[in-house]
Order: C-alpha cells, then structure tokens, then sequence
C-alpha cells in the first residue's frame, strides 16, 4: 500500500468543466495545499463518452485511476455497465482485486456493502437524505466521513464540479487495506450516486 494513504484528511476536487464526459479529481493535503493525488478517468470508449451526455450517464461503466503525481499508480476503482444496482470493485497497484462496493436496495440517502477481498462486508457506507454527508460504519465504531465542501453557488450551477473532504478515523491503522477501500469510496459515491 502506498504510504500516501497513511494520511487521515483528504480534499478530493473535481475537476470544472461543463460538458465533460470523463471525470478527474486531484486530491490535496488540505492542511498543506499539496496536491498528492491525481484521479484520472482515461480508459472511456467512444459510447461510453455519447450515453454520459443522455439519460444512461450513470449506468455507464468506468475506470478511475489514482495516482501519485510522479505517475506511481495508488489503487483504481472500476465498475461495468449497471442497470439497477451498482457493483464497484477496488484494485490495489497491481490489479488485484482487494475489495468493492455493493449498492443496497431501498436505501434513503444512498448506501453501500463494503467488502473485502473475499467479499465478506467490512462495513457499511451510510448516505444522510437531508444532506451531502457519507459515513463508514461498523456497528456503532465509525471509520471514516466523507462530506462535500461547498465550493460556491455560481460553480456548483454552471459546472459539474464537487469537492469532497475525506476524514479517516485515528482509530484506523497506518497501512491497514481497509484505507484504500475508504478513498476508492469518494469516486464511488460521486460516479454512482452524485451523477443522477
């Protein structure tokens, strides 16, 4: 696991465009201002990029990479083309498949299985219907929130763009796998629910 990871605040901004069909973050140490991640959605085919300007946009599949700014691939998160429900799958920096996401039915807010790499849940992501804010819940321990930063009325109207902060709990160890599922989560929460 990438030492990055091992930080417990994070300012994921997306990237200002109006008619974007591909989606990219950089993710900054908000006490530094230091960019320390960059998200990039290059693996999009041609229909892919047509049905994001149409009603299908967010039952298109996608393939977001994170990197370091020197270019040392993080982890990616990735989903194929989904219809109902969302399955996301989390890949560590060598491909391998060390966890996901699976969208629950009927949830008020947005809410999601978390589970590791043998699909066992390790806990659940929790949506607030009355707002923009994500928690990672074990029972009454929380891992993790994800909340958006306003950025502004004219910007959130005109643009697509969002800014999410991300506070991992103390409580989670340094190198601990269950970090990368938590940031591979602010792509998953704004690709499958943010898009609508």
């Amino acid at each position: 696991m990438h030492p990055v990871l091992n930080r417990n605040l994070f300012l994921v901004k997306e990237h200002v465009g109006m008619f974007k069909a591909a989606s990219n973050y950089d993710v900054f140490d908000p006490v530094t201002g230091e960019k320390i991640i960059h998200c990039r959605e290059n693996r999009i085919g041609l229909l892919t990029k047509v049905l994001r300007f149409t009603d299908f946009a967010t039952a298109t599949p996608f393939h977001v990479d994170l990197k370091t700014p020197e270019g040392e691939q993080i982890l990616s998160v990735q989903r194929g083309m989904s219809l109902f429900l969302s399955t996301v799958n989390v890949l560590d920096e060598r491909d391998y498949r060390i966890g996901g996401f699976k969208q629950k039915l009927f949830s008020i807010g947005g809410s999601f299985r978390v589970l590791g790499e043998d699909d066992s849940e390790l806990c659940t992501l929790q949506g607030k219907w009355t707002g923009w804010e994500f928690r990672f819940l074990s029972g009454d321990r929380e891992f993790a929130r994800v909340s958006k930063k306003w950025a502004g009325a004219g910007k959130e109207l005109f643009t697509s763009a969002d800014n999410y902060m991300l506070q991992i709990s103390e409580d989670v160890p340094a190198d601990n796998p269950v970090r990368q599922l938590i940031l591979g989560a602010v792509m998953c929460i704004d690709k499958v629910l943010k898009e609508r």
